[in-house]
């Protein structure tokens, strides 16, 4: 079962439409089944990205969570794979490559129809390596 809503989706593509306004790049929504973007540039995929919605701002946004089922499919795809926090007033993103974390078996309470409300989870405190863009 699919828990987003349109206000979810709406969060989604404010956040990736900030991350590919720092190069002109562009983007094409994936499957429902798949991680949410692959990124382009000049008509090439240079890299793949999971966006997740953060209900909080920037300064309230650590740690940052994520299921590490989605790290894996994101980190399959092998090309240039970006996780991109979306938050109240910004995005928070980074490479996976340099994400330094914890992972434990956690999530939220779980809802009826949900199979991966309590999964194993990583939690990114912040550190150098994240970027971070206010919206204007």
């Amino acid at each position: 079962m699919r828990f987003e809503s349109s206000k979810d989706l709406n969060r989604e593509e404010k956040a990736i439409n900030a991350f590919v306004s720092l190069f002109k790049g562009s983007y094409n929504k994936l499957d429902e089944n798949d991680i949410d973007f692959e990124v382009l540039h000049n008509h090439k995929v240079i890299s793949y990205v999971e966006v997740k919605g953060r209900l909080r701002t920037i300064d309230k946004a650590f740690p940052l969570p994520i299921a590490v089922r989605k790290l894996v499919k994101l980190s399959d795809k092998r090309i240039n794979p970006v996780v991109i926090w979306a938050c109240e007033d910004g995005i928070i993103y980074s490479k996976v490559k340099d994400l330094d974390g914890v992972i434990r078996y956690s999530g939220r309470k779980p809802r009826k129809g949900s199979a991966n409300d309590l999964e194993l989870m990583a939690y990114y405190n912040n550190n150098n390596n994240f970027k971070i863009i206010k919206y204007e």
